[in-house]
């Protein structure tokens, strides 16, 4: 730079500083039109010094095993989840109702990223391992924004607590702190956005669901133990009918009186029929008489 152009710089640097001592109040509306231009400025400047990391997935992994026993697995899974700091999220186990049926056991936990293979490793030895798969989805450039976008919003905040400072009015120190607020605001939602990415690139998710090799219900059930659930279905069964069969009384009690009118009234339609058919019968012949 030239040094008449450092001079005129210095000379509209004065003038500036000199305007914004003698009227704060007009000033303070002026940075408030001008902000946001400063602001893109200040936000180019700190996305060029974010430096761009490695990829930041978030993994997710899926697998299916076949075991000798679930309970004695799910035991086992608790403990490798301990193993690794990993938490247990959700756990839903299914006992065989049905002749046939598996016993069967859904599993969800969270383990560190960087423990994820050895975790699925250590979980395939439970058993014979059916089926196993892993998604992974990239979420860095969203990181790098939402860093971005922090970066802007704090320093609109540093400049508004600078505007608020000098501001003369009641009027403007109101139209300041409302803006004010609105920038804490969306500072803590990204803040939080930005929190939950940065948990879930930490922490892979494992979905693990385990199946017993052979139907549980009858196994290791006595003799007595299936005669002691025979009788009991069969007195359940004699029960059931009973009631039954009670209910459909009480039906026919209630019914009864509209029962006995369709009954007379088809009754009485028989006897009608067959008296006319009677009467029909006797007309013929005395008719053939007299001819």
């Amino acid at each position: 730079m030239s040094k008449p152009a450092l001079v005129l710089s210095l000379l509209l640097g004065g003038a500036v500083l000199t305007s914004c001592a003698s009227a704060p109040s007009n000033q303070m509306t002026s940075d408030l039109a001008a902000m946001p231009a400063g602001t893109t400025a200040a936000k180019a400047e700190e996305v060029a010094s974010v430096p761009r990391q490695r990829s930041q997935l978030i993994k997710k992994a899926a697998m299916t095993v076949i075991v000798d026993s679930v309970d004695k697995s799910v035991d086992s899974v608790s403990q490798i989840i301990k193993k690794h700091q990993g938490d247990l999220i959700n756990l839903q186990e299914k006992q065989p109702e049905e002749d046939n049926a598996r016993h069967t056991a859904s599993i969800q936990m969270r383990v560190p990223q960087n423990l994820l293979d050895t975790s699925l490793d250590e979980l395939g030895k439970l058993g014979t391992v059916q089926n196993r798969n892993i998604t992974a989805e990239d979420v860095g450039s969203q990181l790098v924004d939402f860093q971005a976008r922090l970066i802007n919003l704090r320093a609109t905040e540093s400049n508004l607590q600078k505007i608020m400072d000098r501001a003369g009015s009641v009027r403007d120190v109101l139209s300041v702190a409302k803006e004010l607020s609105n920038v804490r605001e969306s500072i803590e939602q990204i803040n939080a956005q930005l929190k939950s990415l940065q948990n879930q690139v930490a922490y892979s998710t494992i979905t693990l669901n385990l199946e017993a090799t052979v139907s549980s219900s009858n196994q290791g059930r006595t003799l007595g133990v299936q005669i002691q659930e025979t009788w009991n279905k069969s007195t359940h069964s004699l029960g059931d009918f009973t009631v039954g069969l009670l209910r459909l009384g009480i039906w026919l009690m209630v019914y009864s009186p509209f029962l006995l009118a369709i009954a007379a009234g088809v009754y009485g339609f028989k006897r009608w029929r067959r008296s006319n058919i009677r009467h029909t019968a006797q007309t013929v012949p005395e008719s053939g008489r007299e001819n």
